[in-house]
């Protein structure tokens, strides 16, 4: 039997995170994860990226992760570019403008997660337990069971979720889900591009859905999250690489000179959910498990690092004033802190969506004359890029 105060079921970059952030509690703590958790880089850029604002590059800089991370897959982006395709619409952020050497950094999901389990898996208070799967949970008053498919069985005290959007761990605490089918299917590619990216994030929103360009650590490759209705995307999706190249370059307004098309296409329906309950009696649930959103600005992965974060700290106050952690009312705070970051960043989510879909005409001209004014406001720009940043 395992014992600990905290089991962690997930162990992508939410869970991982979150046990690092708890290297100094004095909590026990328990990771599972139904699959392998590392696993060696493929030579070419791995599919699956996210964009890490500068507040959490300093909060996995602090943990002694960022370091861990291979400097030749980091690729920092300095300069944003957004504008609508079907109108004037255009506005520019420079990390010069904000006195930072970056905006923030384009990584690999796996290269991030070999960092953490790099750290992690060197924690006294940690035990990893990789390839299980859970397949009974007995919950208490003051202590859960985990029955594994090994026979074996993890007792812990508090039970995070951890798990993703489909988390069995929300669907057994029966917690209730607001979700909305966006209608959008992402697009997921890494491409090479004629002229060097210079460490620019691109985003175009054209009538269909956002196409956004990430700065990979080869100056001439980006990755691509392509995001169009389904019918666009079925339509995308059956051309053949030089037509998906080419009908790139054409959203793209050829920013970026020819594009060719260097890996597989992955593509994934894109769904809206909100868990309106987080937490129970020994149980809380946190990152994609507890919410997912639209990629269009690339925050959820930071949402679901700052759900860890924040978690990991009221576990740490409340352990070491010997408070009981695992008792809901003692983490109200924290859900109510996090669900309003949550809401308010699906809000803006859905906003842009709306406002930046079709050709309405009213809709063209509202756009093209808030991103321009926008763009020649020193102050407006501040604001946009500080909450980009995460600060």
């Amino acid at each position: 039997m395992y014992q600990a105060d905290v089991a962690i079921v997930g162990a992508g970059i939410v869970g991982l995170a979150l046990a690092r952030a708890l290297k100094d509690a004095p909590l026990s703590v328990v990771v599972l994860d139904s699959s392998p958790i590392t696993k060696p880089l493929s030579e070419q850029p791995e599919l699956r990226v996210s964009a890490i604002n500068a507040a959490n590059q300093q909060a996995l800089k602090a943990l002694g992760v960022w370091d861990e991370l291979d400097a030749d897959r980091l690729s920092c982006y300095r300069h944003m570019q957004v504008w609508d395709q079907d109108s004037f619409g255009r506005i520019e952020f420079n990390s010069d403008d904000m006195g930072m050497p970056e905006l923030g950094h384009i990584i690999e999901n796996q290269s991030l997660v070999n960092a953490l389990y790099s750290q992690v898996s060197g924690q006294q208070n940690v035990q990893m337990l990789a390839s299980t799967t859970i397949s009974k949970v007995l919950s208490g008053q003051a202590e859960t069971m985990l029955m594994l498919d090994n026979d074996e069985v993890v007792s812990c005290r508090l039970l995070v979720g951890a798990d993703g959007a489909n988390s069995a761990i929300r669907k057994y605490a029966k917690f209730p889900l607001t979700f909305k089918d966006y209608e959008h299917t992402a697009i997921v590619a890494t491409i090479h591009t004629e002229l060097p990216h210079n460490n620019v994030a691109r985003q175009a929103f054209t009538p269909d859905g956002p196409l956004a360009l990430l700065p990979l650590s080869d100056p001439h490759l980006c990755s691509i999250v392509w995001s169009q209705n389904s019918q666009r995307a079925d339509a995308l999706l059956g051309l053949s690489n030089d037509e998906f190249a080419n009908a790139l370059r054409v959203a793209i307004n050829g920013e970026v000179g020819e594009i060719s098309v260097q890996s597989a296409r992955m593509h994934f329906p894109l769904t809206m959910r909100y868990a309106r309950q987080w937490l129970s009696d020994g149980l809380v649930i946190i990152g994609d498990a507890a919410h997912t959103i639209h990629p269009l600005a690339g925050q959820g992965a930071n949402l679901g690092l700052q759900d860890a974060f924040a978690l990991a700290e009221c576990l740490s106050e409340l352990s070491a004033s010997h408070a009981a952690f695992y008792q809901a009312r003692q983490l109200r705070a924290f859900e109510r802190a996090r669900k309003a970051e949550a809401v308010k960043m699906i809000a803006a989510m859905e906003g842009f969506k709306q406002l930046f879909a079709g050709n309405s005409p009213l809709k063209k001209l509202i756009r093209g004359v808030g991103m321009c004014t926008a763009d020649a406001i020193p102050d407006i720009k501040q604001r946009f890029i500080t909450q980009a940043m995460g600060w």
